[in-house]
């Protein structure tokens, strides 16, 4: 049953980020690997990457990636739609149902490096 307005969902409590090669455990919900990229004007750029990365990591400018669940995927979507304004700004979201047969390569500085120190 879905929660009303207002209402708390019976879903199970899910990490809201999932770093890249890191996997959703069984029984969590339906999880898909997501790459965002956003081109926003300048003014909410501030608030889109906030809010983007409650779900997923920043691995650089406009680009995040990680696994998520469908729910909060659609959550995030629901969100963002709230923050840009569609005749002006763009996020693309690239939809990996698997990562299995993908390769992450990195030329030149990998950014949003979790051990790097600024």
């Amino acid at each position: 049953m879905r929660a009303g307005r207002g209402q708390r969902s019976c879903e199970p409590s899910l990490p809201a980020r999932v770093a890249y090669g890191q996997r959703v455990r069984r029984g969590e919900g339906s999880a898909v690997f997501v790459i965002l990229v956003y081109d926003v004007a300048q003014k909410r750029v501030a608030k889109v990457l906030k809010k983007c990365r409650e779900y997923l990591t920043w691995v650089q400018n406009s680009v995040l990636e990680g696994e998520i669940t469908k729910a909060n995927l659609y959550r995030l979507k629901r969100e963002l739609r709230e923050i840009i304004r569609e005749d002006e700004d763009s996020v693309i979201i690239y939809i990996l149902r698997t990562t299995t047969y993908s390769e992450r390569q990195i030329m030149g500085v990998e950014k949003g490096k979790f051990d790097q120190i600024l």
